[in-house]
């Protein structure tokens, strides 16, 4: 009978770590629907972004209140969590608090968590505040799931942080009434003023709390690991291979089709044959596609940028077309983009192999008007804290209006016959262009 809590305990983190692997495995399916694109080149250079920007958080500082309460959380997350082992060395073998052999290193580790646990819950509540009280443009427009989302993490903490320190104010208050398997260790700089509230209560009834607190901690930790799948808060996990495998190129350089290429080195090879195959070659299937309509035809690291997505909205607060009045949002592209993937992965479940929907991402989730009224600018990128590219979407998918579907705006259509038929975006023969001097 004794061993029923352990037993319990291992099928339940067995449970939640096996469901957690298995959306993990959907996850990586769903990215893979994308594009191959070799991003192995410049390791060093990855790493150290990857170090800099997803580690050390140093785009996120560039707002700074926003950027310091994030790293608040971010290292409390991180750190208390080392404390999980503890719980689960426990959970597994029946022992308690078995690092306290570590002594004074373990009464540092433990205090420096419940001083981060402190921390956390007043970021929480601040973060609480601009997300639903004050007037904070790029949050007050999030509506439905994404705001609910949003305040659905902040409750998460708020419950894990609360459990985590009234845990320790009990085990506290247990120690010194010389509680049997209650040793004597760790600091409390935070518990220790909660737990004379408990002054008074039986020694059973403490255990209860206790032992209440300990479950629901380490249960509710395996649920937010496994809520993470549904949420934007991936990024957790995802922001350290998308600031790895993020381009490397200058902002403004965009990448060509080989095809294209191809054919226009043809075009200028005044030696070539423009009817001759090249050597060697197999007869060619069906071309491929210009651009992209829908989540298979983006690259990979496109599909992981989707789901790294934090929703902060720092690139649609940049965007110079949303900020005057145009209806393009990047925050947005991205999230479509993950919509539309997370239902082709459905799709897929449901199917066994994708069945054709009668959808894509192109007009049924992004609309023209939006990919139009983008500048191409790169302040949506720059902006970005964990390295997404909305614009590379957005141009591959202009790209397949006009290479596919001719389907460019009037203006761009006549600046590309100008360039075709004169040499230059204007509506000016070349022997006209300087008889503006003349005048």
């Amino acid at each position: 009978m004794q061993y029923i809590p352990n037993i319990i305990f291992v099928i339940i983190l067995i449970a939640g770590i096996g469901y957690f692997a298995k959306n993990v495995r959907k996850l990586i399916r769903n990215i893979k629907l994308g594009k191959d694109v070799d991003r192995t080149d410049n390791k060093k250079e990855r790493f150290n972004n990857m170090a800099r920007i997803a580690l050390g958080q140093s785009k996120m500082v560039r707002r700074p209140i926003a950027g310091i309460l994030h790293i608040i959380v971010y290292l409390g997350f991180i750190i208390i969590n080392i404390e999980v082992l503890e719980i689960i060395i426990d959970g597994i073998f029946g022992t308690h608090r078995i690092f306290a052999f570590l002594g004074g290193l373990y009464d540092f580790l433990i205090g420096s968590f419940e001083v981060l646990a402190l921390l956390v819950l007043v970021s929480v509540f601040i973060f609480w505040i601009r997300r639903n009280v004050i007037n904070i443009r790029r949050f007050k427009t999030l509506k439905g799931w994404p705001k609910n989302d949003g305040n659905i993490i902040l409750y998460f903490e708020v419950v894990l942080m609360t459990l985590f320190l009234t845990m320790n104010a009990a085990d506290l208050q247990l120690q010194n009434l010389g509680a049997d398997h209650y040793v004597k260790a760790g600091a409390y700089p935070i518990s220790q003023f909660i737990s004379p509230l408990f002054d008074g209560i039986s020694e059973g009834s403490l255990i209860l709390l206790e032992r209440g607190a300990w479950w629901m901690h380490i249960i509710g930790i395996l649920i937010f690991l496994n809520y993470l799948y549904f949420s934007k808060h991936l990024h957790i996990l995802l922001a350290f291979p998308n600031t790895y495998y993020g381009d490397l190129n200058p902002k403004g350089q965009m990448d060509n089709l080989e095809a294209v290429t191809n054919e226009v080195m043809l075009m200028m090879d005044p030696n070539a044959d423009p009817f001759a195959a090249p050597a060697g070659d197999e007869p060619e299937g069906e071309p491929e596609k210009f651009g992209a309509s829908d989540v298979t035809d983006l690259n990979w690291v496109q599909l992981l940028n989707s789901y790294t997505c934090t929703e902060c909205g720092r690139c649609t607060s940049e965007c110079p077309a949303n900020q005057t009045g145009k209806k393009l949002s990047p925050r947005k592209i991205m999230m479509d983009t993950r919509d539309r993937l997370q239902e082709v992965g459905d799709n897929i479940d449901k199917n066994g192999s994708f069945v054709d929907d009668g959808k894509q991402l192109l007009n049924d989730y992004i609309t023209t008007e939006e990919l139009w009224a983008c500048t191409s600018c790169n302040a949506c990128v720059e902006a970005c804290p964990v390295s997404i590219s909305p614009l590379s979407i957005i141009l591959d998918m202009r790209r397949y209006l006009v290479m596919e579907q001719s389907a460019a705006p009037s203006d761009l259509n006549n600046m590309m016959s100008n360039i075709e038929n004169n040499g230059a975006p204007w509506p000016f023969n070349q022997m006209d262009r300087l008889n503006w001097s003349q005048e």
